[in-house]
């Protein structure tokens, strides 16, 4: 496809994994506490920059031994540096973070109808569209005066079938409008042929992704020896905003039901750093 098939490209990439039927910390060996999801949004225009920011991120930290960067390999010093040379590109940020301590060995038989039998993860990815899709159809009519298309490039993870998803969206699209939500996929900006996925390393902008996901997770993880908070901050200046603020847009916190999460203190920090507010 040529850039002037679409006017916004979004890198979807995630961190943690989407199983339920154990889950750290209440199993032993569960599957890990959080799935986070993150799309980065570029304009097509600067879809050729993806490699030249990457290359200048990798030459910076000193990170030359392959083509790739894997965030999750680095040092927190060279990790913390990506973040903030990220945070400087013309790009925008869409997160969400579910944590599934209240979902373990939960199995929800109609959506797993829509959505097949990896219904939670489709379930996760609609929350960030739905973000990601109001935005682009935003942008794009306040300064093309009509709406634009956005290619969306899944970064392909083994035990996803991303057919399962476009279905899923389909499925939500013959569905119609849902009454009074605030938010809902904008399929005037999505075509099902401009929806792929591929290999992490084959296009630089899934790597700029990982580096937000990554940032992300390592701020909510907080029983990891690497937990740290510094890099998901670093990320502020790019990510989506409506109103002013983070909060429910470039960065929403699953279940809505914030204080029935029963988060740590320190799991709490980056949500409040981004204006969530906790009753207790």
């Amino acid at each position: 496809m040529s850039n002037q098939d679409y006017g916004y490209l979004l890198f979807v990439d995630e961190a943690g994994d989407d199983g339920l039927t154990k889950v750290s910390p209440i199993d032993q060996n569960g599957s890990s506490e959080w799935l986070v999801i993150s799309g980065l949004m570029v304009r097509a225009e600067d879809e050729h920059q993806s490699r030249p920011w990457l290359d200048q991120i990798r030459t910076d930290i000193s990170a030359l031994q392959s083509d790739n960067i894997h965030f999750r390999k680095l040092s927190p010093m060279k990790q913390l540096r990506a973040a903030v040379m990220l945070s400087d590109l013309p790009v925008r940020i869409f997160t969400v973070c579910s944590n599934k301590k209240n979902m373990r060995g939960y199995n929800n038989e109609r959506a797993a109808t829509a959505g097949g039998k990896q219904w939670f993860y489709n379930w996760i990815v609609r929350i960030m569209m739905e973000r990601a899709t109001n935005y682009c159809l935003e942008n794009s009519v306040k300064k093309l005066g009509r709406p634009a298309k956005m290619k969306v490039l899944f970064s392909a993870r083994g035990g996803h079938s991303y057919g399962q998803t476009k279905a899923y969206w389909e499925w939500l699209r013959a569905k119609g409008r849902p009454f009074l939500d605030l938010y809902e996929i904008r399929f005037e900006v999505l075509s099902f042929g401009l929806v792929d996925y591929v290999p992490h390393y084959m296009h630089a902008g899934l790597q700029l992704a990982d580096i937000a996901a990554s940032s992300m997770y390592q701020a909510v993880e907080a029983r990891s020896t690497r937990w740290s908070t510094a890099c998901a901050e670093a990320l502020s200046p790019v990510m989506a905003r409506s109103g002013g603020s983070v909060v429910d847009t470039g960065l929403v916190l699953q279940p809505h039901k914030i204080d029935a999460i029963g988060l740590s203190g320190e799991q709490k920090m980056i949500f409040q750093h981004y204006g969530y507010r906790f009753k207790r």
